[in-house]
């Protein structure tokens, strides 16, 4: 990260949310994601990430008996005939890398490229744009940029677009959001996000709120069982990407 101005830009934001020693000796992270769109499937789900190792376990808040993941390698459900409300391949670990910014931006395979600031509510913020590396992921036509607060160098919103390939061609993704951090709490020494509001952002302007993010049952658990994350025998495996 220290390489480019960008990144160095990320780095301050890590630092700035806890530092990365703090966050690695804390796996896994326990929190409730309730991601409530005007329009389409909600899902409310407590969360399990070992994001060392890239896994999660997701349980239904509205059947406590109906669990799914990703557990390394693949995704599984454990009753295939239930309803997630979306891609359980998808969702498995997109929560996460929300909840888990800007640790996450501290990955392999990371482009950094520092942007022109920009002003929002009263605010110019450092922008950063992030990309990845060719094969990187399920949607390695990804992107966010970040907005870095100038002053307390956290993370305050992010634009990003959705290129999952179960959803999409080569090349194509949905429009551009811009999801804001509304509210912010501290966890074990680190800052992680409480609130988001989400809108599109279509010409350099956003649209009224559209989609609210209430994230509770924030809870850093190192004496986890992590068989937790394993694929249970009786589960089903769940694929949409193209073959």
């Amino acid at each position: 990260m220290q390489a480019s101005e960008g990144g160095r830009l990320i780095a301050a934001a890590i630092e700035a949310h806890g530092g990365l020693e703090k966050w690695y000796t804390q796996t896994p992270l326990h929190f409730r994601f309730n991601y409530q769109p005007d329009e389409g499937a909600a899902r409310d789900t407590r969360i399990m990430n070992d994001y060392l190792n890239s896994r999660a376990v997701h349980t239904m808040v509205s059947q406590p008996d109906v669990s799914y993941g990703w557990d390394g390698e693949k995704a599984w459900m454990s009753d295939t005939s239930a309803n997630p409300g979306t891609s359980v391949r998808f969702w498995s670990l997109t929560p996460y890398y929300f909840e888990g910014l800007p640790f996450v931006l501290a990955d392999e395979g990371i482009n950094y490229e520092k942007l022109e600031p920009v002003e929002w509510q009263g605010t110019t913020y450092d922008l950063v744009k992030i990309t990845y590396g060719e094969g990187v992921g399920d949607a390695p036509d990804d992107y966010y940029v970040i907005y870095v607060n100038p002053e307390t160098k956290l993370v305050d919103a992010l634009r990003y677009i959705v290129s999952y390939r179960g959803f999409f061609d080569d090349g194509k993704h949905l429009p551009e959001k811009l999801m804001t951090i509304t509210e912010k709490t501290e966890v074990e020494g680190i800052t992680l996000a409480k609130t988001y509001e989400t809108r599109w952002w279509k010409g350099g302007e956003p649209s009224e709120v559209n989609t609210r993010v209430d994230v509770s049952e924030i809870a850093f658990r190192p004496d986890t069982d992590m068989s937790i994350f394993d694929m249970p025998s009786s589960a089903g495996v769940m694929n949409d990407l193209p073959k």
